[in-house]
């Protein structure tokens, strides 16, 4: 019975002896590619996988590349291969990019929108990789505000017919406890090097000036938002000033009726529409997904150790805003 204790726990320390041993020769051979490329003042890029959507014809060997963007759109979203989710994104649109067998993308979207510098960052990533190739953007549930922002960056914008969107428009917050701090008995003490610094504290009433400071901050935003609409759709922006850049959430129709869109679909539509305009009929439909990585399963495990319980109520939509910072999104979720 000895032996066949001792005989097991051999097997059990070899088999761990070799994970081992595989997992460190993983990270040596990453951190040596990694080397690599910083040696030749090329930054280090993640390959994404593909998964196979749909089959190409026989013979063929371009592909179109399907690439999601889903949920708030922000640097403060981790993302599943760096550091945020827009590096992900950005990632992924230089690599369709780069690959000379991507006829054309297709970027899926189903977002309310998020920051306005991260809304931003994705755009110009789209609409860099529109300028090499096609990009057909087909827009799911909602592609609203920052959504919608950086749907502008594709060739052509198609929509679900039960999809919203639109909400052009740019939003700060702050919250006024003044009368909550009174009744608890509580003050702020603030020391400050001028008087727009503290222009978002919640604790005193905001004063005329510091309203007019940042709704002018406000609507040099907007007028950005405003201008990228204007010149990527081809409306003159006192049309979309005096129509429907009020912020207004739109659907599907309504955004086409004022050429905000291209046209509905399914997302198979979206998939054929690729094809045609990269002149790839027999293409083969790949989605790129995060590869694996040990550094990942680490961070992974790492995380499952801070023993951290997050609860989320049923139907809690609303995204928690960080004040001091603008957003793309439509009114009803920051309520």
């Amino acid at each position: 019975m000895a032996n066949r204790k001792l005989g097991c726990l051999s097997i059990f320390l070899f088999v761990a002896l070799c994970v081992s041993v595989a997992m460190n020769l993983a990270l040596v051979l990453t951190a040596f590619h990694r080397l690599q490329a910083n040696g030749g003042d090329v930054e280090y890029r993640p390959r994404f996988t593909e998964m196979v959507l749909e089959p190409g014809g026989r013979g063929s060997s371009g592909k179109i590349a399907v690439i999601s963007l889903r949920g708030l759109i922000s640097t403060g979203v981790g993302g599943n291969v760096g550091d945020s989710m827009v590096d992900d994104l950005r990632w992924q649109l230089e690599q369709a990019r780069k690959d000379d067998s991507v006829r054309a993308v297709v970027l899926e979207i189903d977002s309310p929108g998020g920051e306005v510098t991260a809304s931003d960052m994705i755009y110009h990533a789209v609409a860099k990789t529109r300028s090499r190739k096609p990009v057909v953007v087909y827009m799911e549930s909602l592609a609203a505000s920052g959504g919608y922002y950086v749907s502008c960056g594709g060739q052509y914008l198609m929509a679900n017919e039960t999809s919203i969107t639109g909400s052009i428009g740019v939003i700060i917050q702050t919250l006024n406890y003044e009368q909550l701090f009174d009744k608890i008995g509580l003050a702020s003490v603030v020391f400050k090097s001028g008087k727009f610094k503290d222009m978002l504290n919640g604790d005193r009433p905001i004063t005329p000036e510091e309203r007019d400071y940042i709704q002018g901050f406000v609507m040099k935003t907007y007028e950005q938002f405003l201008g990228v609409v204007s010149k990527e759709r081809k409306v003159p922006a006192d049309v979309l000033r005096n129509g429907v850049a009020d912020g207004r959430i739109l659907s599907a129709r309504d955004a086409l009726d004022n050429k905000l869109i291209d046209g509905f679909g399914q997302i198979e539509d979206a998939f054929a529409k690729a094809k045609e305009l990269g002149n790839a009929p027999d293409a083969r439909i790949v989605k790129y997904r995060p590869p694996f990585s040990l550094g990942r399963v680490f961070r992974m495990l790492m995380k499952s150790g801070d023993h951290k319980i997050e609860i989320t109520m049923p139907g809690q939509i609303t995204p928690q805003l960080e004040t001091g910072r603008f957003y793309f999104l439509p009114g009803f979720y920051v309520r």
